[in-house]
C-alpha cells in the first residue's frame, strides 16, 4: 500500500542517500539551487556535477553547518 501509515513516521525508515536507486542521477535543479544557497552562506564551493546523493549529503552537511 502507498500513502502515510502509522509506520512511515518512524526514522528507521529513512535509507541512506548512497543506497537510493536513483542516488547516481544527477542533482535535480532544486538540489543546486538550494545548495548554492548553503554553500555561500558557508563560505563554501561545491562542484556543479553532483549525483543526487551527494546533493543530499552536501545539503545535510552544510544545514548543519549554516543552523538551516
Amino acid at each position: 500500500m502507498l500513502g502515510a501509515t502509522g509506520d512511515a513516521r518512524d526514522g528507521n525508515l529513512e535509507k541512506d542517500p548512497s543506497e537510493w536507486v536513483s542516488g547516481d542521477q544527477p542533482a535535480t535543479e532544486a538540489q543546486k539551487s538550494y545548495i548554492d544557497t548553503l554553500a555561500k552562506q558557508a563560505g563554501e564551493q561545491i562542484p556543479a556535477d553532483l549525483t543526487k546523493a551527494e546533493a543530499s549529503q552536501h545539503i545535510d552537511r552544510l544545514k548543519k553547518i549554516t543552523g538551516n
